[in-house]
């Protein structure tokens, strides 16, 4: 059995406004609003892609003081135009996967947004693992898991593809630990593209 699955992809913007208008040409679609995490000085917007899994629209926040720490996702020094940046698998175990990470992945700590609670690993300089292309990992307080509580707006992923010079390396990592069909990770120059069914068909989010 697994000890990871698919939990969600990131869109890094600026702003939520680029970033939500960047999602909406994509896809067609307008994502919910979520919350805001003081401890990180970022807020949010969130999409149900499946019956376990979400598209999170996250940037710094300006009504927010700066954080004492650096903000996750490399949102110190977000990208000149919102792009997807990132992905994150979830675990029931943190503690046992942790220690298989690579150092990149920084410690796993507790974080919130609201009523939720979770353990996520985050760098301690917030850069993105890889660029971005190893993922995130979460382990979710029993029994809150986030898309769950969503709208469907009929929104599905279908396919992750991940490229990276190291892919190989990424590949060999969580393969003990993943196994999901849609997820594709090979070796080339970074990037990130995830296709989406949506209601105005299948489209490409980059």
């Amino acid at each position: 059995m697994p000890l990871a699955e698919f939990d969600h992809i990131v869109v890094a913007a600026r702003d939520l406004k680029s970033g939500l208008a960047h999602v909406g040409r994509a896809l067609g679609v307008m994502v919910p609003q979520g919350g805001a995490h003081p401890m990180m000085g970022t807020h949010n917007c969130l999409m149900r892609i499946g019956p376990a899994s979400f598209l999170e629209v996250i940037a710094p926040d300006p009504g927010a003081p700066a954080p004492a720490r650096p903000r996750w996702f490399g949102l110190d020094q977000p990208p000149a135009e919102p792009r997807l940046a990132h992905w994150v698998i979830r675990t029931v175990d943190m503690a046992a996967l942790h220690p298989g990470l690579p150092a990149a992945s920084g410690p796993a700590i507790e974080a919130t947004r609201g009523d939720l609670r979770w353990q996520i690993t985050v760098p301690e300089d917030g850069a993105l693992p890889y660029g971005g292309a190893f993922p995130t990992l979460i382990q979710w307080t029993p029994g809150t898991l986030p898309p769950r509580q969503m709208p469907d707006l009929g929104c599905t992923l279908t396919r992750l593809q991940i490229r990276h010079p190291e892919g190989l390396e990424i590949a060999t990592t969580l393969k003990p630990w993943l196994d999901d069909q849609r997820i594709e990770i090979g070796t080339g120059a970074l990037s990130l593209v995830a296709e989406i069914a949506t209601p105005n068909g299948i489209r490409r989010l980059t």
